[in-house]
Formats: structure tokens, C-alpha cells, sequence
């Protein structure tokens, strides 16, 4: 949906009760307006699409033990963590970002480690590639995908058979906790590489249904 700036005249008494509305949403003046007005008019804001996504997510994170919530410093970006299972238990800091347009990619999932331990980085890295490589055997077409450092990118396609932003959400959360059990299954066999490759392998397949794979 375009937008175009429009002049209006409103009582001071309003805008102050729409300043602390939107203080308290996150957000700014003309996003609160925007959707206060769309809601009297029942319209679906871009913004209000991203927030019922995030809500999905953070519902269906809630209700597992791996994930947690973190704050995030903007309304399109959803951030949250999990402890790896390694020596002093780094943190995988994850943050998925939804566009506000509407097209074939309705957003990003992003991965990342804030560490500078080299053999901590060569074993997330060997996980990316193995990673990339699963989605590339099982999913029925290519993503959009890279891995640097201790960073994993991956494009998140729009599901073709999911009607609501609560189902696209619930997809996203199921693909981000898909990742996280299979990298923990990962550190669980640093020890014999090939039993690695396989139990993530095996990890991946049985996590993997049909909504999911449409990401």
C-alpha cells in the first residue's frame, strides 16, 4: 500500500492521547493515526500485517523452552535467542524481518553469533553449509540463502496455502525452532563428524512438514 502525505487539523487534546497511544505501541504519530484509521475503517495495514505475524511468532515461541524473546529496536523486526550447547553456552541471537510490501519474499530470518572463538566460528560454519545444503535436497525449489562469519541469512518465501498472517507466522516460528534443534543436534556430535552430518540430517527430515518447507 502507497502512502502520501496529507494535511489535517486536529485538536491538541487528540494528538497528545495519540502521542501516548503510540508510545506505549512502539511506534511513532503517523503510524498510530494510520492505524487507528484503518481499523475504524476496516482496512489491513502493512504495519498491522507485520504485527499479527509477530504475535503468531511470539505465541507459538512462547510455548517451548529453547527460545526467548528478546526486545527489538523496531516494529519490523522480531528478535529472540537460544543458548548453544557448547563449553560456556554462547548465545545464537536470531531476528526475523517481515517487508511491509507484499510480494513472492514477505521477509528475512537472520543468525548470528557475537563471538570471536575460532573454533566456535569453524563449527557454525561447517553447520551453515550443511544447513544450506539440506534446504537445497529437500525443498522443492532454491532460497535465497548466505553464510559469513558467524552470520546465516535466509529469505523467508510468502506461503501459497496460508490465508492468515497467524498461519505465516506460526510457519516462521516452526522454521526458526527447526534450526535451532538441528544446529543443537549439530554441537551434540562435534565429536564424529559424520554422525553430525547425519543426526542433523535426520533431525531436519523429521521436523520439516509441508507449511514449513513453503518458506
Amino acid at each position: 500500500m502507497s502512502k502520501s502525505v496529507y494535511s489535517v487539523v486536529l485538536m491538541d487534546d487528540v494528538v497528545r492521547e495519540i502521542d501516548r497511544l503510540a508510545y506505549e505501541a512502539g511506534t511513532n504519530r503517523s503510524n498510530m493515526i494510520n492505524r487507528i484509521l484503518a481499523q475504524y475503517a476496516q482496512l489491513a495495514t502493512p504495519e498491522q500485517r507485520i504485527q499479527d505475524i509477530f504475535s503468531s511468532i511470539t505465541d507459538a515461541v512462547s510455548r517451548q523452552n529453547a527460545l526467548q524473546m528478546m526486545l527489538s529496536a523496531s516494529d519490523a523486526m522480531l528478535s529472540m535467542r537460544s543458548a548453544i550447547h557448547y563449553k560456556y553456552n554462547p548465545s545464537m541471537r536470531y531476528a526475523v524481518e517481515i517487508f511491509p510490501h507484499t510480494g513472492e519474499e514477505i521477509g528475512e530470518m537472520r543468525a548470528g553469533l557475537r563471538t570471536q572463538n575460532p573454533s566456535l566460528l569453524l563449527y557454525i560454519g561447517r553447520f551453515y553449509k550443511l544447513w544450506m545444503q539440506l534446504e537445497q535436497a529437500y525443498l522443492p525449489q532454491p532460497r535465497r540463502s548466505t553464510a559469513q562469519g558467524g552470520r546465516f541469512t535466509r529469505r523467508l518465501r510468502m506461503p501459497q496455502t496460508m490465508a492468515t498472517a497467524q498461519e505465516a507466522g506460526r510457519a516462521i516460528a516452526a522454521y526458526i525452532g527447526l534450526f535451532d534443534d538441528c544446529m543443537q543436534t549439530f554441537f551434540d556430535h562435534l565429536q564424529d563428524p559424520p554422525a553430525a552430518s547425519r543426526a542433523v540430517e535426520g533431525c531436519y527430515r523429521a521436523g520439516l512438514d509441508a507449511q514449513t518447507a513453503e518458506l
